[in-house]
């Protein structure tokens, strides 16, 4: 068993999580990673109302009695969802774990630290991680460039983000982008983070709830098969390379795209057809460079257990025998 500093302040057994993710992180998946010792979310914005979100938190709370816990991610937005209404079903709920990610999220940690609720932030760069930390989150989970979803602007893959932040951040912090297996697991630790954060990894699993085509695409996909869009926006995010993905990317090199060009392309509901129907060429749908490192679709338990399993062998058998007497 791996031991870190995240393991002890959020009582799991094991430095894995499983991070909040539009139309996946449901009560199936979530419990699951709960069960099998690592830490899940549920994401708030999934369910379409404050009461939905109330009853995905106890439909994951009867499959199981481990720590989990609820992704508030916050967005700029010409009509925002109603957050505090949100806030308030998570606190009702007895949730003790938060996830945040996005824009200004001051408001929503203090009234979730009001409540005794542990906050973990998802963050981009260092200096976003510092603010954060100064804001009273309990930890932070960092995004190299090669995460799916929205890596910010300032391109730092993991390797030089996770060790910079490492220096400066006090709080335990979880390294996020590129996570699929042992080797990551200890590259992390090595690097000084105390976990890691996986999305695209769990999305093929047996528990996942999209589409078992998706789930094979992953599988089938290599490094090469994502797409940055929004660069031109200045919101960049990663997505599955695919018809749509590529049509995007087209209408933004021709120079001075706004996002009313590309809106009927971007659809989230698109995406949320793409992982409910399994047609991944319909829309827009995040996923990493990972893809590369993701040979199966294994069970939650499996998964967890092979990755925590891979890295005590590498720490025993790699690691501690190439130390030698000078």
């Amino acid at each position: 068993m791996i031991k870190t500093r995240f393991t002890e302040m959020f009582g799991v057994r094991h430095p894995i999580v499983q991070g909040g993710m539009q139309w996946v992180g449901r009560a199936g998946l979530v419990s699951a990673v709960a069960n099998a010792g690592a830490l899940g979310f549920i994401t708030a914005l999934t369910q379409p109302t404050p009461e939905e979100l109330t009853k995905e938190i106890k439909r994951c709370r009867d499959m199981t009695d481990k720590p989990f816990g609820v992704n508030l991610t916050i967005l700029p937005s010409l009509k925002p969802p109603p957050y505090a209404e949100y806030r308030h079903a998570i606190v009702e709920s007895g949730v003790k774990i938060v996830e945040t990610a996005g824009y200004k999220p001051q408001e929503h940690v203090d009234h979730f630290k009001q409540h005794g609720i542990k906050v973990i932030h998802k963050c981009t760069a260092v200096r976003h991680a510092l603010s954060a930390e100064r804001m009273g989150v309990d930890a932070i989970s960092i995004d190299g460039f090669e995460c799916a979803g929205h890596p910010g602007e300032d391109d730092i893959p993991g390797l030089i983000l996770i060790p910079m932040a490492a220096d400066k951040v006090k709080i335990p912090m979880v390294a996020s982008g590129g996570f699929g297996d042992g080797r990551g697991l200890v590259a992390a630790l090595a690097l000084g983070a105390d976990g890691i954060n996986m999305g695209t990894r769990f999305m093929a699993t047996v528990e996942s709830s999209i589409h078992q085509k998706v789930k094979e695409q992953i599988v089938a996909n290599d490094e090469r098969a994502t797409d940055l869009i929004f660069r031109t926006l200045h919101n960049t995010a990663r997505v599955a390379k695919n018809a749509v993905s590529q049509e995007v990317v087209a209408i933004e090199r021709k120079g001075g795209a706004k996002i009313e060009d590309i809106a009927h392309l971007v659809s989230g509901q698109r995406g949320k057809v793409v992982f409910e129907q399994g047609d991944q060429s319909y829309g827009i749908w995040s996923a990493g460079m990972v893809q590369g490192l993701i040979h199966d679709i294994p069970t939650c338990a499996e998964l967890i257990h092979r990755i925590v399993r891979e890295a005590e062998e590498i720490i025993r058998n790699r690691l501690d025998r190439a130390i030698v007497a000078a």
